[in-house]
């Protein structure tokens, strides 16, 4: 057995996981394990090729998407996203990100679509959670990870329309619904659902034949049964996360909505990999954009005011950029998210090195837990 093997089994044998899925790939050479079980009942064994929820592993997969209509000129950096997003053309921004929700100014400008790729545009999730701005996000966006608890795109967006944003657009880094909105974009701009979209533009092209935003009935039996941790650590079944995967929601979420496998996965990083060009020379990406997404995007000041989720790291589009080497498996330039149903996907430009682990059971915070650090530090 291999260190990864073993470092994954550890989690499953102290009953911390009921199984987990690891992925390891330098070039040509994979290593991939799969231990322990679909549930805590222990009935039947996690494979390979197990359908997990990705959660906020998504987010990379929808900045590609929306940079390939940046590609071609559909959409440009500098637009204003009300040109396709008409609700939110007169955003209102609280005077200060501690100020009352009626105590507002206009935004001094619009909001970009470079500010939705960067995850600047004023709505999103910042380290205190306590600020009153917060409350009626967290309201909108109730559904977590249940696809179906979310309303449709349009009345969404007319929500989105009456929370005020926390900052003026560009200043500040904010998590989570800047890859709801470039999902919006994606589509509004081409008129198709954004599961269409990702189906033709980015998973049949890369073979990914086991990722998209529900799972048909043949294949129900390969989706883990999810998990939440009680404060004691034992595992409870997460009724809402398991719910609604048969059909496709009514918004299916840009910021986490997938599910996908390990080795699609690996397909679509190999793509970044590759300048994004996919196998027979067919280009999905320009080599300008797959840079621009996989380059740190912010300031040193908000780097350090997103620590709580960053820690210190840079975010590009739609994931992490590393900057400094304060863990082990920090190395400058890579790329990639973690996700609250407990995955993790990663990849090294500078060597070509892709890791992606897959587990059922949530995290509780926005800092990884354990066996993400472990994973990582096994694989650098």
């Amino acid at each position: 057995m291999t260190a990864l093997h073993d470092t994954l089994r550890r989690y499953v044998d102290d009953g911390s996981l009921p199984g987990a899925v690891g992925l390891l790939a330098r070039g040509d050479e994979v290593e991939a394990v799969a231990v322990g079980y679909t549930d805590t009942g222990r009935s039947v064994p996690l494979a390979r090729d197990s359908l997990f929820r990705l959660a906020s592993v998504t987010k990379p997969v929808t900045a590609a998407a929306l940079l390939m209509l940046v590609d071609e000129g559909r959409v440009g950096p500098d637009d204003p996203v009300a040109r396709w997003l008409p609700e939110l053309a007169e955003p209102m921004v609280v005077r200060t990100p501690g100020s009352p929700v009626d105590d507002l100014v206009p935004a001094a400008r619009p909001i970009t679509v470079e500010d939705v790729l960067s995850s600047r545009c004023g709505w999103g999730f910042p380290p205190d959670f306590s600020l009153p701005a917060v409350a009626p996000l967290f309201e909108l966006q109730r559904g977590g990870f249940a696809p179906h608890a979310v309303p449709a795109m349009d009345e969404l967006l007319a929500e989105l329309a009456g929370v005020p944003l926390l900052h003026q657009p560009g200043d500040a880094w904010l998590y989570n619904t800047s890859s709801d909105l470039q999902g919006a974009l994606i589509a509004r701009a081409t008129g198709r659902t954004l599961p269409d979209f990702l189906a033709e533009r980015i998973f049949e092209p890369l073979g990914m034949t086991d990722t998209g935003f529900s799972v048909p009935e043949r294949g129900l039996h390969r989706l883990p049964t999810a998990y939440q941790p009680d404060a004691d650590g034992t595992l409870k079944v997460a009724e809402t996360f398991n719910d609604g995967w048969d059909r496709l929601p009514a918004f299916p979420s840009g910021a986490g909505g997938l599910v996908s496998t390990a080795d699609d996965y690996l397909a679509f990083a190999r793509m970044l990999l590759a300048g994004g060009e996919a196998g027979g020379g067919r280009r999905l990406l320009s080599p300008e954009s797959v840079t621009r997404m996989t380059s740190d995007q912010l300031t040193p000041a908000q780097r350090k005011s997103s620590s709580l989720f960053l820690e210190g790291q840079g975010w590009g589009y739609g994931g992490s950029v590393d900057i400094e080497r304060t863990e082990p498996w920090h190395v400058p330039g890579r790329y990639g998210w973690v996700g609250g149903t407990g995955t993790a996907a990663h990849l090294v430009p500078a060597t070509g090195k892709v890791t992606v682990l897959l587990t059922q059971v949530a995290m509780t915070g926005p800092t990884a837990p354990a066996v993400v650090r472990d994973f990582w530090r096994v694989t650098a």
